[in-house]
Parts: C-alpha cells; sequence; structure tokens
C-alpha cells in the first residue's frame, strides 16, 4: 500500500486537520473531505504551505474523496457521523478500510464536553460498522489524541488503542499511528473494547479542565517497547 490515498472525512476540523497535518508531513498522499469542496481546498493548500516540499495533500467533498481512497479515516462529530455514513452507501470500494475516530461526547448535542452519549450499538464505532456496507472494513483508533496535540510539530505523549475484529484494518490503523512521532500503537482488542476507549475521552477533557492544560493523553506501562 505505498501509493495509497487516504481520506480523512471532517478533515477541515481541528481533529481531521491535526491528523491530516501529521500523516501528510510523513509523507502520505492525504485527500482532505468536507462537506463543502471549497472549505477542504483551502485547508489543503494551508497545510501545504505550512509543510512544504513535495507534500501530497487534496481538497474535495466527502463523497468524492471516499470514493476516491484506499483508507478513510473518520473525524467527524458523532451527531453527523451516521448521516455521513448513509450518504456514502453507494461510493464505497471494496477492500476500503475504515479508521474511526469518533467519540459520542454529550457536547456534540449541547451538553457537556466531560459525558459520552448512551449509543444503542454500544459505542459509536459499533454504530459505524452497522453502516457499512460487506467489503469495507473498520478499526477504532485516535479517540485519544486531542486536536490541539496533533496541530503541533512536537512528538506526542500518547498510547492509541487500535480496536477491532478485522486484523487487516487494525494493522493499517496501528501503521499510521506509527507515522506521528512519539506515539504508540497497542492492540485493545475486539472492536466492542472502543466502549472504553471512547469514554477515555471524556476524562482527558476532564483532566484538561482541571489541570488547565491541553495535551492530557495516556500511557500504559509495563508493556514490550515497540
Amino acid at each position: 500500500m505505498t501509493t495509497r490515498k487516504i481520506a480523512i472525512l471532517g478533515g477541515t476540523g481541528a481533529e481531521g486537520s491535526g491528523l491530516a497535518f501529521r500523516l501528510a508531513k510523513s509523507g502520505e498522499h492525504v485527500l482532505i473531505g468536507s462537506r463543502e469542496a471549497a472549505r477542504a481546498q483551502e485547508t489543503a493548500r494551508l497545510l501545504c504551505e505550512r509543510i512544504g516540499g513535495s507534500v501530497q495533500i487534496e481538497g474535495m467533498d466527502n463523497l468524492s474523496a471516499a470514493s476516491a481512497c484506499d483508507v478513510v479515516v473518520l473525524t467527524v462529530p458523532f451527531s453527523g457521523a451516521a448521516a455521513l455514513l448513509k450518504q456514502l452507501k453507494s461510493v464505497w470500494k471494496s477492500g476500503t478500510i475504515v479508521i474511526d475516530t469518533t467519540v459520542p461526547l454529550a457536547a456534540t448535542v449541547g451538553g457537556a464536553a466531560t459525558r459520552v452519549l448512551g449509543v444503542w450499538q454500544g459505542s459509536a464505532a459499533e454504530q459505524t460498522r452497522e453502516l457499512l456496507p460487506a467489503g469495507v472494513s473498520l478499526a477504532a483508533a485516535f479517540q485519544n489524541l486531542g486536536a490541539e496535540t496533533l496541530s503541533g510539530d512536537e512528538p506526542v505523549d500518547c498510547d492509541v488503542l487500535v480496536c477491532g475484529d478485522d486484523e487487516k484494518a487494525k494493522q493499517v490503523a496501528s501503521e499510521l499511528v506509527g507515522k506521528i512521532p512519539g506515539a504508540r500503537a497497542l492492540n485493545g482488542g475486539k472492536l466492542e473494547n472502543a466502549r472504553i476507549v471512547e469514554s477515555l475521552t471524556a476524562l482527558l477533557i476532564g483532566l484538561n479542565m482541571r489541570y488547565k492544560v491541553h495535551s492530557a493523553g495516556i500511557r500504559f506501562t509495563g508493556l514490550p517497547v515497540r
């Protein structure tokens, strides 16, 4: 997959543009998706200027990005994820890998950022799986890497739990984690474990607020260093 294209849907938001910055800087070909192609193109232009060199970043609408890529990173707010996935139903290519970063924070519907919503399927990632067609595989990752941390140039101090029932999707997600200096991918087990990982985001937001920082992360000790 050395020539793969990675689409970041919701890529004009803080989380999406932060991931786009890190992945493009590492040499990946990034497609920024947005509801408005013009916004995606402007974000791509700004990132290209910031990184410089022969970086590969393109901007387009979400549907065009999803249909043109090999890997999709879903970074839209939870409140809009289901509607977008339904719109994409007819454009998915068989073999596409989806990496879901979504967290069902109550803030997406006007509640507190330190609370998660109850999701009928169990987690945002499990809702995504229900809305993907056969032939498209899924992993959940990056939920605990904050947007401000991703947007900077410094190495991050955070482990990233990768959950999923498809080993290839988990492998690709882990490879992308490894593109971010300082981040370490850990096998988080089955997709249902995303329920736990997603709730950690609300906890980290609370820690950021109490300690007046912007980059609280998680580290697991006693594990082999990669």
